[in-house]
């Protein structure tokens, strides 16, 4: 009864995170750009702009030009303009690149408003929010890269066993990715250091792990030992110094660095938890000896890899 109680509280706690995200990022609305008031992405080929008052003569679609913001060289425009309204819909032939935000020119609107240039960006909440589910469904670290094989497939025997090695690395991933992107912030980019980023996050890591150990040894020594063995596991997982390698390359901030180490602790945690369940009914099958123990394991694997290509192409926010 504990261990469904258990698992049961991991699921609220994180149903209650993704529904808080969602709901702040429902609240805050778009900024006001004078005439036009909202501005945001419809599906992939669609930028709706809402504005201050309707609108009744739209110039044509070769008057509107639109470019991402870190690349105003390339310019396109919309294959179509219609109105509804106080919403001018812009549809383009191609989808656009919704992670960088797009700059929208036009001519006068309505009388006396003079030219339109605004920016059109993702909700920021919402993109808190797409990395989060990213490294945990669409670009999960084990199913869709790959990483962390060799932990994965030795700790997701019992559910028991996967259900802690999950939360300790959860718990020693959003502990070092945080020092990973202080000592990258303040140390390697300003000292131009950056080819030591591997070295730095390793130690970081290990240091991490070591602070982890000693601390559940003082404090608590009951999870020191249903843990202990896990943590000198987590050195070896891979994936935790993919976390803040890729951090670097994109220049995450602290806020979005901890949403990603989030997404890829819980990831793994949901990825160790789906194998252990599964490796615990093979036992009980009639499986031919030749596939016994690891083949029939990197099968099962194989086929969780498939089914998790299903998130491929979710877009959030």
């Amino acid at each position: 009864m504990k261990k469904k109680t258990r698992d049961i509280f991991f699921v609220f706690i994180a149903a209650i995170v993704i529904f808080a995200v969602t709901a702040i990022a429902m609240v805050f609305p778009s900024g006001d750009d004078g005439f036009i008031t909202e501005k945001a992405f419809e599906g992939d080929k669609e930028i709706v702009l809402t504005t201050a008052q309707p609108v009744k003569n739209v110039p044509a679609a070769e008057a509107f030009t639109v470019f991402e913001e870190n690349d105003p060289d390339i310019q396109v425009h919309p294959q179509s303009v219609s109105v509804d309204g106080k919403k001018i819909h812009l549809t383009f032939s191609d989808r656009l690149n919704q992670s960088n935000a797009h700059m929208v020119k036009a001519p006068e609107l309505a009388e006396g408003t003079g030219p339109v240039a605004t920016e059109v960006s993702r909700s920021y909440w919402g993109f808190l929010l797409s990395i989060l589910i990213s490294a945990l469904l669409i670009n999960n670290y084990v199913f869709t890269k790959y990483l962390g094989l060799c932990v994965f497939m030795g700790t997701s025997k019992r559910k028991t066993t996967a259900t802690g090695m999950g939360i300790v690395f959860t718990i020693v991933m959003l502990l070092s990715a945080v020092m990973s992107w202080l000592a990258n912030r303040y140390i390697l980019v300003p000292f131009h250091l950056d080819f030591l980023q591997v070295v730095v996050f390793i130690g970081l890591v290990s240091l991490t792990v070591q602070a982890v150990d000693t601390i559940l040894r003082k404090v608590n020594p009951i999870l020191f030992n249903a843990f202990g063995v896990f943590l000198v596991l987590v050195i070896a997982n891979c994936i935790i110094i993919a976390v803040p390698l890729y951090m670097a390359s994109n220049q995450y901030n602290l806020i979005e660095t901890i949403m990603l180490a989030l997404g890829a602790g819980g990831g793994f945690l949901l990825a160790l938890y789906l194998m252990s369940s599964v490796r615990e009914r093979l036992e009980l099958a009639q499986i031919p000896e030749c596939f016994k123990g690891l083949p029939i394991a990197f099968i099962v694997a194989g086929q969780f890899a498939l089914a998790f290509l299903g998130f491929s192409g979710l877009q959030i926010g």
